[in-house]
């Protein structure tokens, strides 16, 4: 089964892209299950409304209240694949997830090399 889950396909036989951090090893199958469970029904949700552009679909005044729903469950199940309280906000989200990427990308940052100086050229004289 395939699944697009916030811009990548997920199938069973491939590792889930959330958490894309070293986290990712400590994913349960559990949790896996509960992420494809909600990724589910989020298309389920979205194909109620066969005729409607995604527009239509996630603007925020006419959302359809299911497909609200089935999302909010979907980010809730990630969330849990990061850690297993709540964020109490987006922000919180955000920042707990850079922190994440700092830490990762961390060593990833060569140590600066100094500046060579350009050497001149000599001239004809």
């Amino acid at each position: 089964m395939q699944l697009p889950l916030h811009g990548h396909v997920v199938s069973a036989s491939q590792p889930l892209p959330y958490p894309a951090t070293r986290r990712a090893s400590v994913v349960t199958a559990k949790q896996r299950a509960a992420v494809e469970a909600a990724a589910q029904a989020m298309l389920d949700a979205r194909a109620q409304c066969p005729t409607s552009t995604l527009a239509d679909l996630y603007d925020p005044l006419t959302m359809p209240a299911p497909l609200l729903k089935a999302h909010q469950q979907l980010d809730r199940a990630v969330d849990r694949c990061y850690r297993p309280e709540p964020f109490p906000s987006d922000r919180h989200r955000v920042e707990y997830l850079f922190a994440l990427y700092e830490q990762l990308t961390a060593p990833l940052v060569a140590v600066a090399k100094p500046a060579r100086k350009a050497r001149r050229m000599p001239t004809a004289s």
